[in-house]
């Protein structure tokens, strides 16, 4: 029943799979129960048993999501949950004007309320086609997950809005870690967002659940987006200058107590670049004292020395062609993809070698060049298949080549979830990609006549699923 769910697509921890509603901690081991493949720790494996056990090892873990969007309940409005918010999330914005009536603009659309925008995609990729894409299907699996079967036959969306309005945010936030099987998200807090930096300067200070960890963005200093830093300097009452930068991001380190520093790269980045010289300027010594900093320069001299000083890892992302598409930037999705150049993240770690670096990469050409680079790089971790690659025929294939390129050495998969529900999906999609891929390699390695208890393919998967990332943070 587990592999035949599997070959169809559905969730293997999903009422489509096991026929009840998929609530509580012990779900899991209800549907793996019934396929008789939960046994003591210490059994060796059979070969004819490993495919069911990995299934339910993949399916029962609580991973680690290394990397998200998320904020707390206690941020208020800023946590973004519900039906509106996953129906007007950007993929499937971008997804909806591939199909929206030629009247219907980036402009007018826009203009529309968020409740009007969620019904004009729920009609074009729900009701007037089947809702067969990635991110439609996501939808179909979030709301199953809640139990909301009935309403989704019925194409009641009045009625699933209905249902969401009911919920308490921490007590509904929860319930979706719990489903979802999460243990805890790490967030992307950024603290020149001044909607988000008075939340983490209420006094007295807001209670954060245990569920969100939190990462410094540092965007800008990457871009090397002076003038931006400038603004953050200025509104903070700091001095502007590389003192004043350092300054800045220490006393936010000091609030958030960060797992990494963050920071998505623009698609020509380059380290180091090259800065743009008049003829004769490096010899002018006005020239050279009014001249702003660098994206190098910056991290040379304030992000890396940041991170020495607090044993802070900082995590890149690369690959993402910022505002390609501008009339999408509205919703956050005018993003595309691009080549990255990895040598310029091998020549960083190098030059750090006491700093930890994490790094996924967006383009899937990038993907085979990135996990050499992770195999050669003792300070890099790979983790997770980011946006474009979150789609499960890429994490089946790129799953594939990490383990046979670097063996547990590396985190399966992070969300990216910008919208509390995407948990559900994202993960119970993930699990499957996953477990599939698994099942064979550990299969042909007892087939080899290596001894596998429970216990050990209980641990290695549990690797792939965030305990990697732990081991390599806490190094």
């Amino acid at each position: 029943k587990v592999q035949a769910c599997a070959r169809e697509g559905f969730p293997l921890n999903s009422s489509l799979c096991c026929g009840e509603a998929a609530e509580g901690g012990g779900f899991f081991h209800r549907v793996m129960a019934t396929n008789g493949v939960n046994g003591d720790q210490s059994e060796v494996l059979l070969p004819e048993d490993v495919a069911a056990a990995v299934h339910s090892e993949v399916l029962n873990a609580e991973v680690i999501d290394v990397h998200t969007h998320l904020l707390p309940p206690s941020h208020g409005k800023m946590m973004l949950w519900g039906i509106d918010e996953l129906l007007t999330y950007h993929y499937l914005v971008s997804e909806y004007f591939m199909v929206a009536p030629g009247n219907m603009t980036h402009e007018v659309f826009f203009a529309l309320s968020k409740k009007e925008q969620a019904e004009a995609i729920w009609r074009g990729l729900f009701l007037d086609r089947s809702p067969i894409s990635e991110a439609a299907q996501g939808v179909i699996t979030v709301l199953r997950r809640l139990g909301l079967d009935d309403l989704v036959q019925k194409r009641d969306l009045e009625g699933i809005r209905k249902w969401f309005a009911a919920q308490d945010p921490a007590e509904h936030a929860e319930k979706v870690f719990r489903l979802a099987g999460v243990r805890y998200a790490v967030m992307t807090n950024i603290p020149y967002v001044p909607d988000e930096a008075i939340q983490w300067k209420a006094s007295p200070s807001k209670e954060v659940s245990t569920r969100f960890k939190t990462a410094l963005r540092v965007d800008i200093f990457l871009k090397g987006d002076w003038n931006a830093i400038c603004v953050a300097l200025q509104e903070a009452q700091i001095e502007q200058s590389i003192d004043g930068a350092k300054r800045y991001l220490r006393e936010w380190a000091q609030i958030l107590k960060p797992e990494y520093l963050m920071a998505s790269t623009p698609h020509d980045w380059r380290y180091p670049e090259t800065p743009p010289l008049t003829p004769g300027d490096s010899t002018k010594p006005m020239v050279q004292a009014y001249r702003r900093p660098t994206a190098s320069t910056l991290l040379e001299e304030v992000i890396a020395p940041l991170c020495e000083e607090l044993s802070l890892p900082i995590a890149l992302k690369l690959g993402a062609w910022r505002g390609m598409s501008p009339e999408l930037d509205p919703c956050c999705g005018g993003d595309g993809v691009a080549h990255a150049d990895l040598a310029s993240l091998q020549r960083l770690c190098a030059r750090f070698p006491r700093i930890k670096f994490l790094a996924t990469v967006l383009s899937r050409a990038n993907q085979h060049e990135m996990t050499v680079v992770a195999q050669k790089t003792r300070n890099l971790h790979l983790y997770g298949c980011w946006w474009y690659c979150n789609n499960p025929s890429i994490i089946e294939e790129l799953t594939r080549m990490r383990l046979e390129m670097l063996g547990l050495a590396f985190t399966a998969q992070h969300s990216d979830c910008r919208v509390l529900e995407q948990l559900l999906y994202k993960w119970d999609h993930s699990r499957v990609a996953i477990s599939g891929v698994l099942a064979p390699y550990f299969e042909k390695l007892v087939r080899g006549g290596w001894r596998l208890t429970r216990a050990e393919l209980r641990r290695d998967v549990r690797r792939l699923l965030g305990g990697s990332y732990e081991e390599f943070m806490a190094r």
